[in-house]
């Protein structure tokens, strides 16, 4: 091979060779037209590049489409830059923040100066970006020296541009022009706005500069772009879908939780239906841990302040904490417990371990306490005070692998048994490239590294690998679940760490009678049990799985004749543990039915004359209707194997 040829490694390990200055594109081409149309960008050597890039060296390519997430994010970060074009056309003398791509879409910072903007506006935009698109103008990359980016903002008056600059070093700069556009950027970018065939504009915030609540506060502009109309329209549908789904809504329609003022933003009140759903929640997981191997643990909500120093997290959450509670003693502190594992080290440390002893698996639904500002506050997914389903296994080096295998097929029999059944595990290692960044030895690095990879593999799941997302502590593994409508949440995580055996001195006398630090494995298959619940509910929009759900049936007398019948029937049900109401009102039976389908209460029993006579009951199931008479008896035989249907199998 020629010093004017470079060799491209394809991802399925196929070699090409090209000239010397090829691009990805090229690449794209040499294997198909098809191929070629669909390449959004390319990853060369690790890093997303322009697919009109020229390439100078051998490289592993990786081409990106709109089926994978750095091509969506190429397509949404040129969108917000398409936006910004459009905005300038139309409010000539605005000037620009930040522009990114953000989880499903992006957005703009922009400073209209006295202009009030209003969301009106944003169909003209809209319009205005499909006009611009339809011009299929190139993103064209240019490297400019520190001194004439400067130059070419001066001349415009971008203040925010100029700041943006004195974080750069020269050399590492690069504009990038569409159309009558130029922005600071280092990219990349699709090969050109014609790709984009579908706009909408979301909605408009208010955003302060750099987040700095003293600087200017700038118009925050959020929207999202498609390759198709079809998968925008499919997309707002979704979005009307989360609306209804929204778990702030369905919980007050559901009874399940509220918020007071008085009693503090940011700290949910349970309601009776919703602490029943809660309590069913800890139930099923105490009763799979207890069977797994698990102690139980209960540990107080504050902690004295040394506490945590040790632990490292006042360092960590200091800032993020409640004020230290002060005693009638002068100087002892308390601290509401920001992590449960400080107090769990403690109770490892409250008697001497043998290497007999381990596995020791500690689990505790934990209330913790963070301070999160009032504007980041929302519903169950982010608030102040939570309940962690938490446990922490203290193990040797070599129990780790089986101990991994053993909290996945837990996190498993959740998943299954609430019905979340696409998830992605993704594999935490360290950065190679950056190692110092890290605590603990090498060895144990490559040994738990191995352990989780082998775990994983072992369980035949689905799994991506990311470099230099491990934890300073230790490699970790997360469950990245999409819920009905296709959004992703992390739900479930499995964490090793050295730090706290370290900063705790736990100790373990080996089979040489030496003293061992255990590795401390820390996993929490819900996380916040609030956040699990918001997610469950916008999951399966409050239709909850028999087994789970607050309000299992509803009966319905005709009328107030059969109000006795009813209440035998409650009874035998109460006495087979199985919970429901009694709907006394003077309503008519097909207004009693409405309404229970409405509260989404999964089984309906009608009771009238002829019910009553014959000691039955009608069964009607939310969604599916009559599903006949039977006994009471029989009928608690149905339902146990229906709510038995609804769980999972609960993993040894």
């Amino acid at each position: 091979m020629s010093n004017q040829e470079i060799k491209i490694t394809l991802p399925d390990g196929s070699e090409k060779v090209f000239s010397n200055g090829a691009t990805a594109m090229d690449v794209a081409l040499s294997i198909s037209e098809g191929l070629a149309r669909n390449v959004l960008a390319a990853e060369v050597n690790g890093e997303v590049w322009d697919a009109n890039r020229p390439i100078t060296q051998d490289a592993t390519v990786k081409l990106l489409t709109w089926n994978d997430e750095d091509g969506k994010a190429t397509f949404w970060h040129s969108s917000a830059h398409l936006m910004a074009e459009a905005l300038e056309a139309l409010y000539p003398g605005i000037k620009f923040g930040i522009g990114p791509a953000i989880e499903n879409g992006y957005y703009y910072d922009v400073d209209f100066g006295d202009k009030e903007f209003d969301a009106s506006e944003l169909e003209q935009i809209e319009k205005k970006m499909l006009e611009l698109a339809r011009e299929k103008n190139n993103y064209e990359r240019k490297e400019v020296a520190k001194q004439d980016a400067i130059a070419y903002f001066k001349e415009k008056g971008d203040e925010y541009k100029l700041e943006l600059l004195d974080g750069l070093e020269d050399g590492s700069i690069t504009f990038y022009t569409q159309g009558n556009f130029t922005d600071l950027c280092r990219g990349p970018h699709i090969p050109n706005t014609g790709f984009i065939k579908a706009v909408k504009l979301l909605n408009v915030a208010g955003a302060y500069w750099r987040g700095d609540e003293k600087r200017k506060q700038l118009t925050r502009i959020y929207g999202i772009t498609f390759p198709k109309q079809k998968e925008l329209s499919e997309f707002l549908h979704n979005l009307e879908e989360a609306k209804k789904r929204d778990h702030r809504k369905l919980g007050k329609e559901l009874e399940l939780f509220t918020f007071s003022e008085k009693v503090g933003m940011g700290l949910p009140l349970w309601l009776p239906k919703g602490t029943r759903l809660r309590e069913r929640l800890e139930g099923f997981m105490r009763k799979a841990q207890v069977k797994a191997g698990y102690d139980p643990v209960v540990t107080p909500h504050i902690g004295h302040k040394n506490l945590y120093v040790t632990s490292g997290h006042y360092e960590k959450y200091g800032e993020d904490s409640f004020k230290p509670i002060q005693t009638p003693n002068e100087g002892e502190e308390f601290l509401l417990k920001p992590m449960n594992c400080p107090h769990h080290c403690e109770i490892y440390n409250s008697k001497p371990r043998s290497y007999k002893d381990l596995p020791l698996r500690l689990a505790e639904f934990g209330t913790v306490y963070r301070y999160e500002q009032s504007g980041e506050l929302h519903g169950l997914t982010r608030v102040r005070g939570f309940t962690q389903d938490d446990a922490h296994i203290f193990c040797r080096p070599d129990q780790v692998k089986d101990e991994f295998k053993k909290v996945i097929d837990l996190v498993l029999y959740v998943f299954s048994s609430l019905g979340f059944e696409d998830y992605v595990a993704q594999i935490s290692l360290r950065d190679p490239e950056n190692k110092q960044k890290y605590i603990g030895e090498d060895h144990l690095w490559e040994q738990a590294e191995a352990a989780i990879q082998e775990a994983a593999v072992e369980k035949g799941l689905k799994t991506v690998t990311e470099l230099g997302e491990a934890a300073f502590y230790g490699p970790k593994l997360d469950f990245m679940v999409k819920d009905a409508l296709g959004r992703k949440w992390q739900l479930g995580t499995i964490q090793v760490d050295y730090t706290l055996p370290e900063r705790f001195k736990l100790e373990y006398t080996g089979s040489d009678n030496q003293k061992h630090r255990p590795v401390m494995i820390h996993r929490a298959p819900f996380g916040s049990l609030e956040r699990f619940v918001a997610v469950l509910i916008e999951h399966c929009a409050g239709e909850f799985p028999l087994w789970l759900t607050p309000d299992q049936v509803a009966i319905l007398p005709i009328s107030e004749k059969y109000a006795d019948y009813a209440q035998e029937v409650y009874t035998a049900l109460e006495a087979a543990d199985i919970t429901g109401f009694i709907d006394h009102r003077d309503e008519k039976i097909g207004r009693k039915i409405r309404d229970a389908e409405v509260k989404k209460i999964p089984i309906m029993l009608i009771v009238g004359e002829k019910e009553a006579a014959e000691g039955q009951v009608s069964v009607r199931k939310h969604g599916q209707g009559d599903q006949g008479s039977m006994s009471v008896d029989d009928f608690i035989v149905y339902f146990n194997k229906e709510k038995s249907a609804s769980l999972g199998t609960v993993p040894v």
